[in-house]
């Protein structure tokens, strides 16, 4: 039997649930990049190294693993609204349909060590569209990562499902795109991330609380309302890169000189200094490639700085999705009222300092 796409739930009767046996239930947050993102896309590190800043929010991509009897595995999307089924042992079809989860469970069942005991039902929902620059895609690949990996009775360090998160989506899916989404949602929390040839450095940041309770009473998260595919983008920044053109490369480096000094105002608890910075991110990263920005996403940025924002961008590869603002907390009402008659979607932050987590659950 081949992966199915299957029209009805596909829950099993009861007498296909392994009642003896332990649900399982995993997270892992989404997150906001206010520096450096690009220069972890191939080749950037692997030639010049890159640098992220980057902080992960309180909302997450969610799974639930419940152990079958029949040794059938089904995955079913809230998020797509659709579901496949096959057999423990036989080999996946990436044919277009849920195949990140598909990925994750090949590759986590051959694992050395690895004991997959049985079939399971998976069960997903992110609280952020696919496309919505938050990291939802790779926070869904380490969500599911870990929870298998924990039903296969596996010991994987944040690292480990990091790597392999990003090894699933680059390599085995050929899906274009950096790592910072990965390391991000494995590890969680507020990180400056280096990207070097041969590895990827996380460094955790040791933000003061009255920093962070500041940066989320300043802070606004807008919703252009349009979800984005990303390939485009990151190959065209690529292409660019590769050809020397000048802008994009003034670009990329002037991104990793402002994860590096946006790092430093943040610990510092300098955040009126660390919302302009995000102004220069913004303004470097539409460099890179003239995809990255729309006319929408343009009058966004200019009206919420007319109107009291240090600062704003996008915060993944653009063209759509979500942007981050620091206001004067004076002026955030003003700012947000503006935002809203443009027709964005907007809400408040509140950052996650947990990666992936995985708990037993409730039958």
């Amino acid at each position: 039997m081949t992966a199915r796409e299957t029209a009805r739930d596909p829950l099993p009767a009861d007498t296909s649930i392994d009642h003896s046996r332990p649900v399982l239930r995993a997270r892992a947050p989404l997150r906001i990049s206010f520096a450096g993102g690009g220069t972890d896309v191939t080749p950037f590190p692997q030639r010049e190294g890159g640098a992220v800043l980057s902080a992960t929010i309180s909302a997450f991509a969610f799974s639930t693993l419940r152990p079958r009897t029949d040794g059938q595995v089904t995955v079913r999307s809230l998020d797509y609204g659709t579901s496949i089924g096959f057999g423990i042992d036989e080999p996946v079809e990436y044919d277009g349909k849920l195949d990140l989860p598909k990925a994750a469970i090949n590759r986590v069942r051959d694992i050395e060590g690895a004991r997959p005991s049985g079939g399971f039902d998976l069960f997903l929902h992110t609280q952020a569209p696919p496309g919505s620059g938050l990291g939802s895609s790779s926070a869904v690949m380490v969500s599911v990562i870990g929870l298998v990996a924990q039903h296969c009775g596996l010991d994987l360090t944040p690292y480990d499902v990091a790597e392999l998160a990003y090894r699933l989506e680059r390599e085995d899916l050929a899906i274009p795109g950096g790592s910072q989404d990965q390391y991000a949602a494995a590890f969680g929390g507020f990180n400056y991330i280096e990207f070097k040839r041969d590895q990827v450095i996380v460094n955790p940041l040791r933000v003061r609380d009255d920093t962070v309770h500041e940066l989320e009473h300043n802070m606004l998260l807008a919703f252009t309302g349009n979800t984005r595919v990303s390939d485009h983008i990151i190959e065209d920044q690529r292409s660019r890169y590769e050809t020397g053109n000048a802008e994009a490369l003034e670009g990329l480096r002037a991104q990793k000189e402002l994860a590096e000094q946006m790092k430093v105002a943040l610990v510092r608890g300098e955040v009126d200094g660390f919302g302009r910075l995000l102004g220069q991110a913004w303004a470097q990263k539409r460099k890179m490639s003239d995809r990255i920005s729309t006319p929408l996403i343009d009058q966004a940025v200019a009206t919420a700085l007319d109107s009291g924002a240090l600062g704003g961008k996008v915060t993944g590869a653009g063209g759509g999705g979500h942007l981050v603002f620091v206001c004067e907390f004076e002026r955030r009402h003003i700012v947000a009222q503006k935002l809203l008659e443009l027709g964005l979607t907007l809400s408040e932050i509140t950052f996650s300092q947990h990666g992936v987590t995985t708990w037993r659950g409730q039958h």
